[in-house]
């Protein structure tokens, strides 16, 4: 199977994008799956990846994160509709509701094209920005027009994904059609095999500036992009508030363009350490089971990588009760809070911390099990773009033998009028 991936917010320097980008190109090639990747970049080049290519189109940076680019308007669209004819590929896979999606939609080639959905924008934005003076099923009411629009570009496609079916449910609770949900993989073997190290929680609470030799100190870790949707203000004045009552230290992992915000309010809060993003994979697991549990604050991804990377290595988790990090957790390893609220942030970090750690670290191991690695996410969706190329076929094949029939009728009795005259 030859699929070509129209990502338009992929980057070298991204975060969770970025991982399933590679992983795509990986197993793709482990499972004789030939990846292409087209994704906008400084200059015109093709890069041998993995198994798998990326081609680059020339294409100007993004005005609010230099990070990222976008295929430009004028001529972004002829580049990749000449690379998509070049490749000739039998899926098109479109990651972008924007100006990708739409290029994908109207080329018009024969493969079969396939949405997948890895962002629901609404949660992204206007939720994270009016969560404190609107619930969020009123802003979905107030974007009506987008989830139209949304509706509008996923009938262009034979199919459309998510990676999970909180996202589905609320798709179809909006009037749009049910998009297919084929869950992500994180890495379970690296941060599983990943253990509490005391000497490096020792070193994480020093960072936070607490004292490592207090034996109620409580080390919470969080791994996210800087970014509104992220929320991390509201993980940091959460921290300030546990910070009264007994030494919490929250070490914070990760990058983006809200790092200097970010760190403007870690000055001001004592126990927030932002350590930048951690590379080394290993060290980021150990980092991970090393901490008494993982403080999420975002409540827009569709799946939640870092959080399933982080019941992988055995942490309890306590994050909003939305988005794809809410339906990773259970109260039998974590306790949810609204997203947005600081105090019911406390309140479930309090709860945590009053249970049996041991029982708690068990039954995240134990529910880690049940997520995919990234191989088995890639079958499944390799798997589900050929059973719909096969459906397709039937379908094609099908419809061919009825105007056969249809011209054949028409032939016939042609042919009887003709011999009555």
């Amino acid at each position: 199977m030859r699929i070509v991936d129209i990502a338009e917010f992929y980057s070298e320097g991204g975060g969770g994008v970025r991982t399933y980008i590679h992983q795509k190109l990986e197993h793709g090639s482990a499972l004789g799956v030939e990846v292409t990747v087209i994704a906008p970049g400084e200059e015109d080049r093709i890069e041998e990846r993995s198994g798998g290519r990326i081609v680059w189109v020339r294409s100007p940076a993004m005005p609010f994160d230099s990070n990222y680019r976008r295929f430009a308007f004028a001529g972004g669209r002829r580049a990749v509709t000449e690379v998509l004819d070049g490749l000739r590929p039998q899926v098109v896979e479109a990651s972008s509701t924007w100006q990708g999606g739409w290029i994908a939609a109207d080329w018009r080639g024969s493969a079969l094209k396939a949405l997948f959905l890895h962002q629901d924008p609404v949660a992204v934005y206007p939720q994270a920005l009016l969560d404190e003076r609107f619930t969020p099923e009123q802003i979905d009411r107030a974007f009506t027009w987008f989830w139209r629009y949304l509706d509008r570009l996923s009938r262009a496609f034979d199919t459309a994904v998510v990676s999970g079916a909180w996202l589905s449910d609320k798709l179809v609770r909006l009037g749009l059609r049910r998009f297919a949900s084929v869950p992500l993989g994180v890495d379970k073997a690296r941060f599983a095999a990943a253990r509490p190290d005391l000497a490096l929680r020792r070193e994480m609470l020093a960072a936070c500036g607490i004292d490592p030799d207090r034996p109620d100190a409580a080390l919470a870790a969080a791994v996210s992009r800087h970014h509104p949707e992220k929320r991390i203000p509201t993980l940091i004045a959460a921290a300030e508030r546990l910070g009264r009552g007994r030494p919490f230290g929250l070490y914070l992992i990760g990058d983006g363009p809200d790092r200097q915000t970010v760190e403007r309010l870690a000055a001001r809060v004592p126990g927030v350490f932002v350590a930048g993003v951690e590379r080394d994979r290993d060290r980021l697991a150990a980092r991970l089971a090393s901490a008494d549990f993982f403080l999420h604050g975002g409540a827009a991804e569709t799946f939640g990588l870092a959080v399933a990377e982080a019941l992988a290595a055995g942490l309890p988790l306590v994050t909003p009760d939305a988005g794809g990090a809410g339906e990773l957790v259970d109260p039998a390893w974590g306790e949810r809070y609204r997203a947005g609220d600081a105090e019911g942030c406390v309140a479930a970090v309090e709860r945590l911390l009053a249970r049996d750690p041991t029982a708690l670290r068990k039954a995240a191991r134990d529910a880690a099990e049940r997520i995919a690695s990234p191989r088995e996410h890639f079958e499944r969706l390799f798997g589900h773009y050929g059973e719909a190329l096969a459906h397709r076929d039937e379908r094609a094949a099908a419809q061919a033998v009825l105007r056969y029939r249809r011209l054949a009728g028409a032939g016939e009795a042609l042919a009887g009028a003709a011999a009555g005259e």
